[in-house]
Parts: C-alpha cells; sequence; structure tokens
C-alpha cells in the first residue's frame, strides 16, 4: 500500500473534505492547492519500484506521488488540525522530527498519529479493527504502537493497516 493509497483511505474514512485537507498539508508545513490534492488522490498506474528515492515527487498532470516526509507532514497537520495547537514544552524542538524512517515504519507511524489525533484509547482501535473482522490482543498492538528499534517492536502490515482503515470508515461513515 503506498502512501497515496493510505492518504485517500484516511480521507474516504474520516468524510475529509478537499478544503480541509489543504489546510492540514498547511498545518503540517507542506503547502498544496485544492488541484494538488486532487492530484494526490489519485490511484497511481505503476507499482511501488524498489529504486524509487521516497523523498522525490514524481509529478505528471494526472498524478502527484506522495513522499514519506509528506505524509509525516500530513499526520502532523491532522493531530493539529483535529486537537488544536501544542505548545512546545521548554527545551523540546518547535518541529517534530520526521517520524517516518522507511517504507516499513509508514504504517506504524499512521496508526500511531491517527490513534492520537482521534484520541483513541487501545480499546478503540481492537474495536475498529474488530469491525473489519481483525482480532488483535493488547499486547499485539502494543507492539504496533512501540518505537522503531525496541526490541518488541512489530511491524503493522498493509492488510492490518487496509483493516484498520476499514474499520474507521465503518465506525466514521456508518
Amino acid at each position: 500500500m503506498d502512501n497515496n493509497d493510505i492518504l485517500i483511505r484516511l480521507r474516504y474514512a474520516l468524510d475529509i473534505k478537499d478544503i480541509d485537507m489543504v489546510e492540514i498539508f498547511k498545518l503540517g508545513g507542506v503547502e498544496v492547492t485544492k488541484e494538488d490534492v486532487s492530484k494526490i488522490l489519485t490511484k497511481s498506474e505503476d507499482t511501488y519500484d524498489e529504486d524509487y528515492d521516497e523523498d522525490e515527487a514524481v509529478e505528471n498532470e494526472d498524478h502527484i506521488k506522495c513522499t514519506n516526509s509528506m505524509l509525516d507532514s500530513f499526520l502532523n497537520g491532522f493531530i493539529t488540525f483535529k486537537r488544536g495547537p501544542q505548545e512546545p514544552k521548554q527545551g523540546q524542538p518547535a518541529k517534530p522530527d520526521r517520524s517516518i524512517k522507511n517504507q516499513s515504519s509508514v504504517n506504524n507511524v499512521m496508526l500511531k498519529k491517527v490513534k492520537i489525533a482521534l484520541t483513541l484509547t487501545s480499546e478503540d482501535i481492537i474495536d475498529i479493527l474488530e469491525e473489519a473482522g481483525v482480532t488483535i490482543t493488547k499486547g499485539e498492538l502494543s507492539a504496533l504502537l512501540r518505537k522503531e528499534g525496541h526490541k518488541n517492536y512489530k511491524v503493522f502490515g498493509d492488510q492490518y493497516a487496509r483493516n484498520f482503515l476499514k474499520g474507521l470508515a465503518i465506525k466514521y461513515r456508518g
């Protein structure tokens, strides 16, 4: 599942309007227009290429590739959009560092940041996944929410991510 697909599914699940998408990107520090959002929200025809540099945006007239940094900025903006701006604590950097380190951590970061933005509890996430037909324990969920590099860290695979976004759609759209 690529970053554009994550944005498409997240937008659908939470019924986010194009104008709100522009605002969320802006809150995350990325300037996009409404037309750019439409291009980002189109499915790409090419599959994941191993030689692809994820920080390099591939743009044609119909599609804009969502890079890891763009997705990270969107998710940070989504937290601010839902919860309001947070005052930086003393000694804390004003701008959060990039959470998405590589392609395998994208789904874990998405899960964490959506959990924060929507103020979901672990029980809420378990219920959302059960709505989509996936049973997960609190211990497994804890492993998914850990920081990459922790000894109990577990990758949140594409199938789990699809089911999580499907469960969000069921919960928020009915």
